[in-house]
């Protein structure tokens, strides 16, 4: 028994990873996903490689589970590996308190976020 068969999602020659609660905003996580769409695989890691960004090592860690998947779970080419998609989602933001002045409280928001990348197998121009 159990549950039927799920349909897979993404195309016989894409694979994706997903990392959930990364501690920082989606705004700022956007910058570095926007950073490697469309680019080749191996680019993407040296961008992220050099990043100045402090989240761009999630990222890279992201990127490096998406090619794994690829090559060991969908026996695609790592070299002709094109990043798809990039994109970002909002996860729980924790609510904070800090005293401000005359009794009152200021409000700390620490947002969390989501991050998804998906690479896909192209053929190269001969």
């Amino acid at each position: 028994m159990g549950k039927p068969k799920r349909e897979r999602a993404l195309k016989d020659t894409e694979a994706r990873a997903i990392t959930r609660m990364i501690r920082v905003s989606p705004r700022k996580l956007n910058l570095v996903a926007q950073l490697i769409r469309g680019k080749k695989a191996s680019t993407a890691l040296a961008d992220l490689t050099f990043s100045t960004k402090r989240i761009a090592l999630d990222v890279k860690k992201t990127l490096e589970s998406a090619i794994a998947n690829a090559e060991n779970n969908h026996d695609l080419d790592v070299d002709s590996l094109v990043v798809a998609e990039a994109f970002v989602g909002k996860a729980l933001v924790m609510k904070r308190w800090t005293p401000r002045a005359r009794g009152r409280v200021g409000r700390i928001e620490k947002p969390f976020s989501h991050l998804t990348i998906v690479v896909r197998e192209t053929e190269e121009a001969a």
